[in-house]
């Protein structure tokens, strides 16, 4: 009996993961009218999520024209998202990142790029050993012009991999920063399990996938392991 009831838990728990979008207040936020982030100091801001927000982090920031990269969550329905709450799967949130870049080094449409380059697109709610939908993958744009741009860079995805791509292309509403020890997580805890054997994996597909788009630093630091 007590297998049964713990199977029981187990399969509505990942019920709950896995059928976070088909929450109705969830579903409402795809007909919103996109917020737009205006330029300050003429960098703008961009967001995406792709699976653990320690890995796109330490992926974004290792691109040209980029400043700044910070985790946090975005995309659900519900205000204040925690680590805790968002892994529950029932907020509606995915692990997301803001990347703050200068546009005229480094355009909308390159991220995109990096986006789809460095993780496995066809995933649905998750991206390696992390699933759920609070690991899915979404595009957030800005503008009609964002939007234009990932729909399709995804249609291109889809064409030069035959098979159908995960990632969502929501209307940006808000971004939620996350606790202070996500941030640069992989740069201040480079010999972590996971950092080893999951998120580098992924940035070094990236660099692989796009070098032109690689800062020079990062591009000193393959060379030196090689």
């Amino acid at each position: 009996m007590k297998n049964y009831i713990s199977i029981l838990v187990i399969t509505l728990l990942f019920s709950c993961q896995n059928t976070a979008q088909t929450n109705k207040k969830q579903q409402a936020l795809m007909t919103l009218e996109p917020v737009e982030v205006p330029l300050k100091d003429g960098k703008a801001k961009a967001y995406f999520a792709s699976g653990c927000f320690w890995c796109a982090e330490a992926i974004y920031q290792s691109v040209i024209g980029v400043d700044e990269v910070i985790s946090g969550y975005s995309g659900g329905h519900t205000n204040n998202p925690t680590y805790q709450s968002s892994n529950t799967g029932r907020t509606g949130h995915a692990e997301s990142i803001e990347v703050i870049y200068d546009p005229k080094v480094v355009s909308f449409s390159d991220l995109v790029e990096v986006y789809f380059s460095s993780q496995d697109p066809t995933q649905v709610n998750g991206q390696g050993p992390d699933r759920g939908s609070q690991y899915r993958s979404i595009i957030f744009y800005q503008n009609n012009e964002q939007k234009q741009i990932a729909e399709t860079q995804k249609a291109k995805w889809a064409t030069k991999l035959n098979a159908v791509i995960a990632a969502e292309i929501m209307p940006f509403q808000k971004f939620w920063e996350a606790e202070g020890y996500h941030q640069d997580f992989e740069e201040r805890n480079p010999n972590n399990a996971y950092i080893q054997n999951v998120s580098r994996k992924r940035l070094e597909q990236f660099k692989r996938s796009c070098p032109y788009l690689v800062k020079k630093e990062a591009k000193d630091i393959i060379n030196k392991e090689n």
